[in-house]
């Protein structure tokens, strides 16, 4: 049974048999585990494809099971992180993927499904070029980490509102939680502004931020509530960026690339970007990956401050923001 302790993440994937090889050796045959990939088979995704919702729930040892709320898969079924791959299309222009096996009872294969890490076109061309297991788990891991975007400005002890990039470890914070607080890491990669990578552009004002707000979409905002306008049951919130998209106030920014930078800390706290309460990077069964060996090696499970995602407020499904006056109300929640 899923608890407040088991991380959960929900992804958008196809089921193998919606891409398939319509070139090379393995003609016709949906996309399969690494050991029976072949390299320079051509594969082309349905015209009739539809994305499916997997939903994850992350394991204390590091796997995952599927989670009883996964319109795709059995909840329950173990699933693992198969392998890592890319593809080029005709155009020179490159597309990763993951896949991920759902295991029967015996430890067979019961399912696979492909999660893109851009959209993926009908009537499309995708060589294979490249497939590598060990990256697998790292690549998942990034897009469970929670960013700031380049020129964000974190507001520091001293008031000082300074841009994300230009922070170094061992710079005191302000937390809303727990005061001035030293970064432990800074974490920063370039990705493509696409798919899953894509960042949220939450414009200025929109939640009473001073300067446009640009995350990763499932980056978290805290938003207490003086007046439960949402009926959450609780004046501490937690709201996905990606849950406010309304293509307007806020939006998906895509095309080129995006610098995200991770900020770590002992513990996971609320800061403050852009002058409005956001949480820092959660280490948690899904992330570690993401963080440097020698940092794991250096703090090994020694981050109790770390062990619920919960902590700071109740994770608001985006059933209660499928409204049209949500970022109003949350925006006027917190001030009235």
């Amino acid at each position: 049974m899923t608890t407040t302790d088991s991380p959960i993440q929900a992804i958008a994937v196809y089921p193998a048999r919606s891409f398939r090889v319509t070139e090379g050796a393995n003609l016709g045959d949906p996309i399969a585990d690494m050991d029976d990939l072949i390299l320079d088979d051509i594969y082309e995704l349905s015209p009739e494809a539809e994305p499916q919702r997997l939903v994850l729930e992350a394991l204390g040892d590091g796997g995952f099971r599927i989670a009883e709320n996964s319109e795709r898969g059995t909840p329950g079924a173990p699933l693992h992180l198969d392998s890592a791959l890319q593809f080029m299309s005709p155009d020179g222009q490159m597309t990763e993927a993951l896949i991920l096996v759902e295991l029967d009872p015996e430890g067979l294969i019961a399912g696979l499904s492909l999660l893109p890490l851009s959209p993926l076109r009908p009537k499309t061309e995708y060589r294979l070029v490249r497939v590598d297991r060990d990256s697998a788990r790292v690549k998942f891991a990034q897009i469970a980490c929670v960013s700031f975007s380049r020129g964000t400005r974190i507001t520091l002890a001293t008031g000082a509102q300074v841009a994300i990039e230009d922070l170094k470890v061992g710079d005191r914070v302000l937390t809303r939680d727990d005061g001035p607080q030293e970064i432990r890491w800074i974490g920063q990669s370039t990705v493509r502004a696409a798919g899953a990578f894509a960042p949220i552009v939450i414009t200025a004002g929109t939640l009473n931020n001073s300067g446009d707000l640009v995350v990763s979409p499932d980056h978290r905002l805290f938003v207490y509530q003086r007046s439960d306008r949402l009926g959450a049951g609780r004046p501490e919130l937690l709201v996905k960026a990606r849950h406010l998209i309304d293509g307007d106030k806020v939006y998906v920014q895509t095309g080129g690339f995006v610098d995200y930078f991770q900020l770590l800390f002992d513990r996971h706290h609320i800061i403050y970007a852009e002058g409005i309460a956001a949480e820092s990077l959660l280490v948690d069964p899904r992330t570690r990956p993401a963080l440097p060996p020698e940092l794991l090696d250096q703090i090994g499970d020694d981050l109790p401050g770390h062990a619920r995602q919960d902590a700071h407020g109740v994770d608001v499904q985006k059933a209660l923001l499928d409204r049209p006056d949500a970022i109003d109300l949350l925006r006027r929640a917190s001030t009235d």
